[in-house]
């Protein structure tokens, strides 16, 4: 599960880049509940925190200039980013913005790729640890990568956060996923998972990617919620056994995410 007791290598924070902030605001809005508010002196399109019941729970900003498309960033914890880069670097991963600081003492980050092109992003804390809510309805409750090259990537990650792997067989022979938890952490900390993905099976921009999946009280109700709101469907919804019933959904600007009411909760 993922938790706010961030640890090396734990999920900690995520962000939306998208074409135009307040659109996407009113969307998650209506599908989440999320309430949008200005981070910091950010005025009306700048970087935006969402709030679920009044804790953070995830945030939005202006599309980056060399971002084609509107995606899900995943963030993961770390205390030193310039190390944490350089361990990428080495481990064949590219540094798509270098370490930065945030605010006055917020916090540090990098945006990275591993060998395969999917992007991820660090987050060194300083003030803001990270996200306020997990594991629940609205908020991200799993994070999901689906690469060319499930070996390499495993290899990759676990150079750079020292992760914990497990595979475990898909049901029909449909390959193998491998479950992801940080270094040291027992199985209830599992925070994701990935799976090799044929290239024709991995959307428009055909190379792998890293999305969210958000919890939600009744899988179908938060779809018709997506879809009548400008999203659209790529998958589901469907049961799956012992994960629960999910969708594979996309906002106006086509992020993708997933919707997972989970098993337990149905």
């Amino acid at each position: 599960m993922i938790t706010t007791d961030f640890v090396p290598g734990s999920p900690c924070w995520l962000d939306l880049g998208a074409p135009d902030v307040e659109v996407a605001a009113a969307f998650y809005r209506a599908v989440f509940g999320w309430r949008a508010e200005p981070y910091g002196d950010q005025g009306a399109g700048g970087y935006t925190l969402f709030r679920l019941d009044g804790k953070v729970s995830a945030g939005v900003g202006p599309l980056p200039a060399d971002r084609a498309r509107s995606a899900w960033t995943l963030y993961f914890h770390t205390p030193d980013a310039d190390e944490t880069v350089k361990t990428v670097e080495q481990a064949g991963g590219a540094v798509l913005s270098p370490p930065v600081d945030v605010g006055a003492g917020d916090g540090r980050f990098a945006r990275l790729a591993d060998p395969q092109g999917a992007e991820f992003a660090v987050w060194q804390p300083g003030r803001y640890p990270g996200f306020e809510t997990a594991d629940g309805a609205g908020s991200l409750g799993w994070t999901e990568l689906y690469t060319t090259d499930a070996a390499a990537a495993q290899t990759f990650y676990r150079t750079v956060f020292d992760w914990g792997t497990q595979d475990m067989p898909l049901p029909g022979g449909g390959g193998t996923y491998t479950l992801l938890r940080p270094a040291n952490c027992s199985d209830e900390r599992m925070h994701g998972g990935l799976m090799g993905v044929p290239t024709d099976l991995l959307g428009p921009a055909g190379k792998p990617y890293w999305h969210p999946v958000f919890g939600s009280h009744d899988c179908d109700a938060t779809v018709g919620l997506v879809t009548g709101n400008g999203g659209t469907l790529s998958m589901g919804p469907e049961t799956a056994e012992g994960v629960g019933r999910l969708a594979v959904c996309n906002d106006p600007s086509g992020a993708e995410f997933v919707v997972l009411t989970p098993q337990g909760a149905l």
